[in-house]
């Protein structure tokens, strides 16, 4: 049944939760925001939600609060704090999620088995989002580009909660899908998003870095690694936005894998988010990125499986070594990854 008067929690108000929550309250829908940034919270509550351009510009009325703040039990629940602060914010959050409610995972990772241990796989919902935003400043968020989205449930079953919640993601993206295969947009998104990790050793926009033909080894390593891993786990990564699975599921150094690193350049030459949420974390906001809860557990899959993972392992290495100030961000970084892709 589709009860859209109940208030829907979205915990986490950056660049995915604020654009989200946003759309969903223009639209007449209940949306409490919660964020863990005071500053954020209050801005918000005083003077609105700013979306900001190109895809759109406004400014939304929206509720907002601490963690602490919270009250009551929500049926319906959009996760969408950083992969690394996942457990953290169950603990939170847990209590706040009805006993027939569930919780849709708008992260990056696979978070799903993460919110599914502690809740429940019944109590768990798949989401794969690939639009571009950046958290600006208390109250501001930059909607970069309009992107991939899709929702699934983890067993791949067409549930009306699914369908509900389908119909709510298309109030932010007209062209979001219902999948039945959310394991294959969420492996997808992991290789992709081990691109974005090597982009980000360097000061390069993405499309700029991706376009290097000098590093272009580095990429389709990546890419073959991360599909490789999908293969053994036995899930059928899927495509978007460029990322081709077949590309990066045969020998090194395809032409197939060429035009699809070329594809997600181009793409990513069509946005005012220039560079990763990952680049800026380093760069701009100084702070630990999602390496240790996005790419570190491909390794440990390598690992169970007996697969070698050299570019993923020292794609981890360089990003631990950045973020503790061993290095810089740089094309001689990047230069780095050149031996492990050989």
């Amino acid at each position: 049944m589709n009860r859209s008067g109940e208030p829907i929690l979205i915990w986490g108000a950056g660049a995915i939760g604020g654009v989200l929550g946003a759309y969903l309250q223009r639209a007449g829908q209940d949306v409490l925001l919660v964020d863990v940034a005071g500053d954020h919270v209050e801005a918000m509550n005083r003077d609105g939600l700013a979306i900001e351009g190109p895809v759109e510009a406004f400014r939304q009325s929206v509720r907002a609060c601490t963690p602490a703040q919270v009250e009551g039990r929500f049926r319906r629940t959009v996760l969408a704090v950083k992969a690394h602060h996942t457990e953290a914010a169950l603990d939170m959050l847990a209590p706040h999620v009805a006993e027939d409610g569930f919780v849709v995972s708008a992260q990056n990772g696979l978070n799903e088995t993460v919110i599914a241990k502690r809740l429940g796989a019944a109590r768990t919902m798949g989401c794969f989002v690939n639009f571009g935003a950046d958290w600006q400043a208390p109250g501001r968020i930059l909607y970069g580009n309009r992107a991939a989205m899709a929702l699934g449930e983890l067993d791949g079953a067409a549930t009306p909660r699914l369908m509900e919640m389908h119909e709510l993601f298309r109030l932010v993206e007209p062209q979001a899908v219902m999948t039945d295969n959310i394991w294959g947009y969420l492996w997808g998104k992991l290789a992709y998003g081990a691109l974005l990790f090597a982009t980000a050793l360097t000061h390069d926009s993405m499309a700029d870095a991706l376009a290097r033909e000098t590093h272009l080894s580095v990429f389709d390593t990546l890419g073959s690694e991360v599909m490789s891993l999908a293969r053994a786990e036995g899930v059928a990564p899927l495509g978007f936005n460029g990322f081709d699975p077949a590309a990066f599921s045969g020998a090194p150094g395809s032409e197939a894998a060429r035009r699809s690193v070329a594809a997600m350049a181009e793409h990513n030459r069509h946005t005012a988010k220039t560079h990763s949420g990952i680049w800026r974390d380093l760069a701009v906001r100084k702070r630990q990125t999602e390496v240790d809860a996005q790419v570190l557990p491909l390794v440990a899959i390598g690992v169970r499986h007996g697969i070698a993972t050299p570019a993923l392992s020292r794609l981890v290495e360089l990003v631990h070594d950045l973020e503790a100030g061993r290095r810089e961000q740089s094309l001689a970084t990047l230069d780095e990854m050149l031996p492990a892709c050989a």
